[in-house]
């Protein structure tokens, strides 16, 4: 080739170089415009006595294996929320929407749990030990037998948001 010809193939291939790499930049000033910091909280292995949680959003926050004590957790937004083995002692936990949470191995002790949903959640090994259940919803949550015979115990009520029944989300009856 000799020079006159290479001439045009260099322009159109820095050229299209040009419109790629504004292309690129573009897109990343789109994607990156409305992104904001993760408000996500570790609480993992975190004593919590006393706290009030009341009406926040946890979504993204992890609480494995943390201890709650005597603390208000009402009308939380805990979807997906990782509980782990954590430890509910003397908790309000009324209205709390617990949906697709992983609450494997917790233990909820004399909480009070009215109203609040656990649809979908992972609970295979929680315990639930004098809790109040009135109107919670626990829709296609994942329980062992025992925990269930022991909520079928004192479930009773509908959840106002999902209006389902307790005793019918728990098949305390069938």
């Amino acid at each position: 080739m000799d020079r006159e010809n290479k001439l045009p193939v260099l322009t159109r291939v820095l050229s299209l170089a040009c419109v790629a790499l504004i292309w690129i930049v573009g897109i990343g000033a789109v994607s990156f415009a409305g992104a904001r910091p993760a408000l996500a909280n570790d609480y993992n292995n975190k004593i919590l006595t006393g706290k009030d949680f009341s009406g926040r959003d946890l979504t993204d926050s992890s609480f494995t294996k943390a201890v709650i004590r005597n603390s208000d957790f009402n009308h939380i937004q805990a979807q997906g929320v990782r509980f782990f083995g954590a430890v509910f002692k003397n908790t309000n936990l009324e209205g709390a929407d617990f949906t697709n949470a992983t609450l494997d191995m917790a233990r909820f002790s004399r909480s009070n749990l009215t109203n609040a949903i656990f649809e979908g959640a992972y609970a295979f090994s929680a315990q639930f030990n004098g809790v109040i259940i009135d109107g919670a919803d626990f829709t296609d949550a994942f329980l062992r037998d025992d925990a269930l015979l022991a909520l079928c115990e004192v479930a009773k009520g509908t959840n106002p948001v999902t209006k389902r029944n307790t005793r019918e989300t728990l098949f305390c009856d069938y």
